[in-house]
């Protein structure tokens, strides 16, 4: 694979603590969720991070999969993702699991399906998790 851009990205004092970028245009402060164990906070998590890169990132599969159909996707398309965290069953650790809903206004849902399934074989965070997590794909 060749390597067209590499993001550099830092965190210390893990899920309480903070987060930046190497540039510095993202700076987090970083807590845990109560349901985890933590105070929650006004700070953000791993997961909520995960689930927004995944959502940008599948909208950007999905509109290069409707390029190569010829089709449009409306400046109003949204991709939401649910990421959950919880014990493995294996007992020797923690695990995450993903929904992606998509929705495309205008666009026939059959249609919307089937770009969906392309974006999901696209997209770099979808080829990621194939086989690690469950990844449930929804249109709205």
């Amino acid at each position: 694979m060749k390597i067209l851009y590499t993001a550099h990205g830092s965190a210390t004092g893990g899920r309480e603590g903070k987060a930046e970028t190497d540039t510095g245009n993202v700076k987090l402060v970083l807590n845990t969720p109560k349901e985890l164990g933590g105070g929650g906070g006004e700070g953000t998590n791993p997961e909520q991070l995960f689930s927004m890169g995944y959502s940008a990132c599948f909208l950007g599969a999905l509109k290069a999969a409707a390029r190569k159909e010829n089709v449009k996707i409306p400046d109003d398309a949204k991709v939401s993702a649910e990421v959950g965290i919880g014990p493995r069953d294996d007992g020797q650790g923690f695990g995450i699991a993903a929904k992606l809903t998509v929705s495309v206004p205008g666009l026939d849902k059959a249609q919307v399906e089937d770009l969906v399934q392309k974006a999901h074989v696209i997209c770099p965070y979808s080829h990621a998790t194939k086989g690690n997590i469950d990844v449930e794909l929804k249109v709205a």
